[in-house]
């Protein structure tokens, strides 16, 4: 079996600044779009467990309160045009 794609995983909330996180807990963007999507519909967290920041080199596991969140991409990471990405 294949390693997941990394991919970054952006927030922006209604008040604030955008949260970035790196994951591969998808197997690519369509599969976390649909994931984000199911949490968001059924009011409940988003749960991450192969989750870092961008400074960070060791994963760990995140929980996303996505109540506030107004908009989601989901894009590749190491993509420099971030516009080409994915989002809900």
């Amino acid at each position: 079996m294949p390693d997941n794609v990394e991919l970054t995983v952006r927030l922006h909330s209604v008040s604030g600044e955008d949260v970035s996180v790196i994951t591969r807990d998808f197997g690519g963007a369509a599969e976390a779009l649909d994931a984000i999507g199911d949490a968001l519909n059924q009011r409940r967290s988003l749960t991450l467990t192969r989750a870092r920041s961008n400074r960070e080199a060791r994963e760990h596991g995140v929980v996303i309160n996505l109540a506030n969140v107004v908009f989601v991409w989901v894009y590749a990471t190491g993509n420099a045009s971030v516009e080409t990405g994915q989002y809900i």
